[in-house]
């Protein structure tokens, strides 16, 4: 039987930084189900698709092709055969995912993707809905969240170590539009499961939201 940890929140929460670390930490295998959505909207994006246009959307899906691959430590995201790590993470993708990830046709294709993923391995699976919908019995369920402007500095400066040219208040608008898009959504809306366990890291290091999470998932294990 596998060992499923969930980590749920909204973007900007250091959701993937945080569950890289606890992967290695803990020796579980990572898996990032928003790559696959950023996947769907590189692959709309690339082919002039609009999110209104189901029809060509469920072409999309039926051909697309998506595998994460982990590569020297790392994990990789292949779309159609390319790596497309840094091609997902565009402040294009960033601002139409949320759109993407909130249509039926493309959650009823992804989520059985994800729960393949759980069945025969110790995972920790960062999302928006893996707590409540993909993993609903997951072993720890986690929902990582911090302020909304610090969610917006910390992607700020990742956008400026990626050479990313937006500026701050360009950035906490993207953030403030995206969370409303998740949590009003008719499918699958970023909640917190009811039996999940709040981590707020405004004001906490990455060492200290690691440790703090691999105490709650190893206090679990040895039950």
């Amino acid at each position: 039987m596998s060992f499923v940890v969930a980590i749920d929140g909204p973007a900007g929460t250091g959701k993937g930084t945080i569950t890289k670390l606890l992967a290695k930490k803990l020796n579980l295998i990572e898996i990032d189900t928003g790559a696959m959505y950023r996947c769907v909207t590189l692959e709309c994006i690339k082919k002039n698709i609009s999110s209104k246009d189901e029809e060509k959307i469920e072409k999309v899906l039926d051909n697309i092709d998506i595998k994460l691959k982990h590569i020297d430590g790392e994990q990789k995201v292949f779309l159609n055969g390319e790596d497309v790590s840094s091609k997902i993470r565009t402040p294009e993708v960033d601002n139409l995912v949320a759109v993407f990830a909130a249509l039926k046709i493309v959650r009823d294709k992804v989520t059985p993707i994800q729960r393949e993923m759980g069945k025969e391995n110790d995972i920790i699976m960062e999302g928006r809905d893996i707590g409540t919908v993909v993993f609903p019995n997951a072993d720890v369920k986690i929902f990582l969240d911090c302020s909304l402007e610090e969610r917006a500095n910390r992607r700020y400066k990742q956008n400026l170590e990626k050479g990313i040219n937006e500026s701050y208040e360009e950035v906490l608008a993207s953030i403030k539009e995206r969370h409303k898009l998740e949590t009003e959504r008719e499918i699958a809306p970023l909640i917190k499961a009811e039996d999940a366990i709040l981590v707020d890291s405004t004001k906490m290091t990455i060492d200290e939201v690691v440790e703090t999470i691999a105490n709650i998932i190893t206090e679990k294990i040895n039950k």
